[in-house]
């Protein structure tokens, strides 16, 4: 008796040993099973969920701002010092650098087998131990967020609405900001999970002096006094400790700035006589608006929000939960308006990634159920057995939930890559199943009357638990080679290949260790045994005749009973009584199960669509699997002859596969590929031209194409336009985006968020387009049924015109006719949005174009990056293949774009040194003024409450 024997052996023998572990196996299932299951409070430790594998390269970024220098001053004083300083870190791979007006962003690559946290402990190290002249004094490179491009998966406005949830208004953007950056910031900051909140949009409020030129010179006042004393007037001191009495008081020195009368006050030189220069006498102190490098737009309305980004390995659907859970303990402020209504600052997201998580784990939900239904119809037609089929139908949930276990420990995250390897072994899991329970029952069948079941049970199970076996660690040993993929290819289908073979591991595991105990609990003979035996056609379900019972049952009245009389007082006997429970199961049985299971599974798949109503849908499943059986008996019933045939007329037979080979690879690669020996001239000729256009081959994409509920339009203006040119564009896009009644909500995003993760230039617009479904849900997904008029052909609403929800009525469909498709939708947005000094942009969604951008750096999954040695030169080039290739026959013209990186108007002014030295003016003096004319200098930033502010210094304007 080999190894294998020996387990099935023991697992018959011993079944309360076989019942615990399956308990254990399933309660470990359901404590790391990814779905939101409350489990009535149960602990629970789930895998990481997220809607698709991270698949970006291993890097940290280099944040490096600098404020208000121009792009080249950067590339030269801090991103190419620092290119070159980080290339000595251990383990970089490559490193991309970008120098943007204000700020500096590396990205730094690692190689793929560099840990995370590894990697940005050894860059704080390079960047503490730069040489002192490496940076300009007051630069400071800082580390970007423990987060990847697609840890962003939660974005909210910030909006004042009323009780009811309307929205109202009434608060400022810079109002809104404050809000942003000192409460709710703050607050999403602790949720668990979260690296980092990002403020975007609104204005951030300074101090801003704005000095007259001629009053300082009036005064006899220089910028560098006004500099000094305006710093010099905004501190706090401590004294230590001063006793009294007996009594410790706290030295402490108030100097903050509170107010502008403060900086009024501020002396900045004092007169003959005594007299002070003040701040008031020679400048105008006001509050108002920071300089802003981005803008958020809400259907056409400025607003403030926020970008959160998930920490690194941290389970998304987690911490968007936590941050919810935040959101609502949260106490914002709240107003009284003007027309009494009372407005509270209320967090409204507008990108939440649960919603796609949880699609992703329907789609193993929905397809374990229907393999389920389709794997009892299967059973029930062929095998004609019911209680093979429930066995069989549970093995599958059981085994997924095993495979979780593994998943939980190998560390694999669950995302519509990694389930769908569970989907597809869900057929190879069947197999095991119905092969091990269909030769049971052939042994059982074929058994004589006097031989012990267990026996019967435990060879019908060992004479194909090793084929089963082998054919299994074949198809997982068919994946070894994936498990050798590297960089994104291995991201991406390395947990396919993980979670299908630990599907197939769990679910051989429970074939071989559950399947033969429970059939020799449930499991009879089908066929008569006595008189008043029940209906062989009922799937078999018969009670125990005298000659076929275990060594030590006994009969009475043909029904088995253990020697303890009625069994009541055992565990076999409750056995025994499911057995005669199950067995008075009615001859028409199987077809109420078929019936019952056909309709569920037609309510579940919906192959006509959830238009065509449940009764259409029943039928045409009826019709295919009817009609798909029947061909399939009549195959078997033909094939002896079609065999014949084949074996008599070897050389037509093989014409037969060789036709169907070259047609697949015509399909495949395309005519002209298969028939390259073929000269192009004679290709081109009469029905030959026809095949290269019938089969020009199929496309080839990397990355599978998920449906995200949602695009993101990205154009972009003219480099040269202005935040508030580039503003006006944002406002019109979505107005024009938000008018298409498909359009559920349109919020764009002009140039860069407060994060490192987000360098975009003002010219860059971002708008995630929330587009709604094709038919009405609610919060849950599931769909929503309201009254409908039959007769009348249209929905019943009631007074108010809103639909009255009916669950014997019709779903409500949201699209116009013409609209069948998110494409559709999609092509109705580009054709909305065309705006002049404005590029279309590419069909893209929120996390593909992460993905892309992460990839090849560009906004588009294909294109041509140029070369050249100066940016007219290389724009002239990216330009004419622009137009060359928006006369591709296979490529859309409206995604074409080139772009634009040339065109930013400088105004330079080059100072006269000669000339400046005859005045006795250095270098410094003559940048301090132009630095202070035209941006204004940053010089101090004082502190109220939680707040901070800036101080800034500029000329009168």
């Amino acid at each position: 008796m080999n190894l294998l024997d020996r387990i099935i052996r023991f697992c018959l023998t011993q079944k309360l040993i076989v019942a615990l572990l399956l308990i254990i196996l399933l309660g470990g299932g359901l404590y790391t099973a990814p779905f939101d299951w409350g489990l009535g409070g149960l602990p629970r430790d789930p895998v990481p969920v997220d809607a698709i594998p991270d698949i970006g390269e291993n890097q940290q970024i280099v944040f490096t701002p600098w404020e208000g220098r121009s792009p080249q001053d950067v590339e030269d004083q801090v991103t190419y010092p620092l290119t070159v300083a980080l290339l000595g870190v251990p383990g970089v791979k490559t490193i991309r650098s970008y120098s943007f007006f204000g700020f500096s962003s590396i990205y730094v690559i690692f190689q793929e087998d560099i840990e995370f946290y590894w990697s940005r402990s050894r860059l704080l190290e390079k960047l503490a131990s730069l040489p002192a002249d490496t940076l300009p004094p007051e630069v400071r490179p800082q580390l970007g967020p423990d987060a990847t491009g697609l840890g962003q998966v939660f974005m909210y406005t910030l909006e004042g609405r009323d009780p009811q949830g309307n929205t109202t208004g009434g608060w400022d953007l810079h109002e809104l900001r404050s809000i942003q950056d000192y409460t709710v910031r703050y607050a999403l900051m602790s949720a668990d999970g979260v690296a980092e909140v990002a403020s975007v949009g609104g204005f951030v409020q300074e101090y801003q002096i704005d000095v007259d030129p001629e009053a300082m010179r009036a005064a006899e006042v220089t910028l560098p006094q006004v500099f000094s004393a305006v710093r010099a007037s905004n501190i706090d001191v401590g004294a230590r400790t001063i006793e009294v009495n007996r009594t410790e008081y706290v030295i402490r020195g108030l100097g903050f700035i509170e107010d502008i009368e403060d900086i009024q006050e501020t002396v900045i030189a004092v007169r003959r006589g005594n007299i002070p220069i003040r701040v008031r006498d020679v400048a105008q102190v006001q509050l108002g608006p920071a300089l802003r490098r981005g803008v958020l737009d809400k259907g056409g309305s400025e607003a403030v929000g926020g970008i959160v980004a998930v920490r690194y390995g941290e389970n998304p659907l987690a911490t968007i939960q936590n941050i919810k859970e935040r959101i609502g303990q949260l106490s914002l402020p709240r107003k009284t308006l003007a027309d009494g209504t009372v407005s509270q600052v209320t967090v409204v997201p507008f990108y939440d990634r649960t919603g796609l998580i949880y699609e992703t784990l329907g789609t193993l939900e929905e397809a374990l159920s229907q393999e389920i239904l389709i794997t009892l119809i299967v059973i029930m037609i062929m095998v004609a057995h019911l209680r093979s089929g429930l066995l069989i139908s549970l093995l599958l949930p059981a085994a997924v939930l095993v495979s979780f276990i593994f998943m939980k420990a190998v560390g694999v995250d669950a995302n519509i890559v990694a389930l769908s390897g569970i989907a597809i072994a869900i057929g190879t899991m069947v197999d095991m199943g119905i092969v091990l329970s269909e030769n049971i029952l052939r042994h059982l069948d074929e058994s004589s009357p006097g031989q012990s079941r267990l026996e019967v049970i435990f060879n019908g199970a060992s004479e194909v638990a090793g084929a089963v076996l082998t054919s299994v660690a074949t198809t997982i040993v068919s994946f070894l080679p994936v498990f050798s993929l590297t960089a994104a290819e291995g991201k991406l289908f390395k947990p396919l290949a993980w979670t299908k073979t630990f599907a197939l591991a769990a679910a051989i595991l429970l074939a071989i260790a559950v399947i033969p105990p429970a059939a020799h609990l449930f499991f009879r003979r089908r066929r008569l045994a006595a008189e008043g035996a029940g209906d062989p056609q009922a799937g078999g379900e018969l009670d125990a005749e005298p000659g076929n019972t275990d060594p030590g049952d006994e009969v009475t009245n043909g029904s088995r009973r253990g020697r303890g009389g009625s069994g009541a007082g055992n565990g076999k006997g409750l056995v025994d009584r499911v057995r005669q429970l199950i067995g008075r199961i009615p001859g028409g049985a199987n077809t109420i199960v078929l019936v019952v299971v056909g309709i569920i599974l037609a309510g579940s798949w919906l192959p006509l669509g959830v238009g065509s109503g449940l009764l259409l849908n029943v039928i045409f499943v009826a019709a295919l699997i009817g009609a798909l059986l029947y061909a399939f008996h009549r195959f078997q019933e033909v094939y002896p002859r079609i065999l014949t045939w084949c074996l008599d007329n070897k050389r037509r037979f093989f014409a037969i596969p060789s036709g169907l080979v070259v047609l697949g690879l015509l399909v495949w690669m395309g005519y002209s590929s298969v028939f390259f020996f073929i000269p192009q001239a004679v290709r081109t000729l009469g029905p030959l031209s026809y095949l290269d256009d019938a089969f020009p081959g199929l496309g080839r994409e990397f990355m599978p194409s998920l449906d995200e509920g949602s695009f993101l339009y990205m154009p972009t203006t003219m480099p040269h336009a202005s935040i508030g040119e580039a503003t006006d564009v944002l406002h019109t896009l979505n107005m024009a985006i938000s008018s298409i009644p498909e359009v559920e909500l349109a919020v764009g995003k002009l140039g860069r968020a407060e994060s490192a993760l987000d360098p975009a230039p003002i010219s860059m617009i971002e708008t995630v387009v929330n587009y709604k479904p094709e038919y009405r849900r609610d919060d849950r997904g599931d769909l929503m049924y309201f009254r409908y008029d039959w007769w009348q052909g249209e929905f019943v609403r009631d007074e108010s015109g809103q639909l009255i929800p009916d669950s014997g009525g019709r779903p409500y469909r949201n699209w116009r006719p013409h609209i069948e498709s998110p494409d559709d939708i999609w092509a109705e947005i580009v054709a909305r949005t065309q705006l002049p000094g404005t590029t279309s942009a590419p069909h893209l969604q929120p996390i593909a174009a992460r993905i892309v951008m992460l990839q090849s750096g560009m906004r588009a999954p294909m294109g041509v990056k140029v070369i050249g040695p100066d940016l007219h030169s290389i724009e002239a080039v990216s330009l004419q293949v622009e137009r060359y290739l928006k006369q591709v026959r296979s490529v859309k013209a409206d995604t074409v774009i080139a772009d634009r990186i040339v065109g930013k108007p400088y105004l330079e002014i080059d100072i006269d040194r000669r000339a400046i030295a005859r005045h006795g003016i250095s270098i410094q003096q003559v940048q301090d003024v132009i630095e202070v004319a035209i941006g204004g200098r940053r010089i101090t930033t004082t502190v109220e409450g939680r707040e901070r502010y800036p101080v800034r210094v500029r000329y009168l304007r």
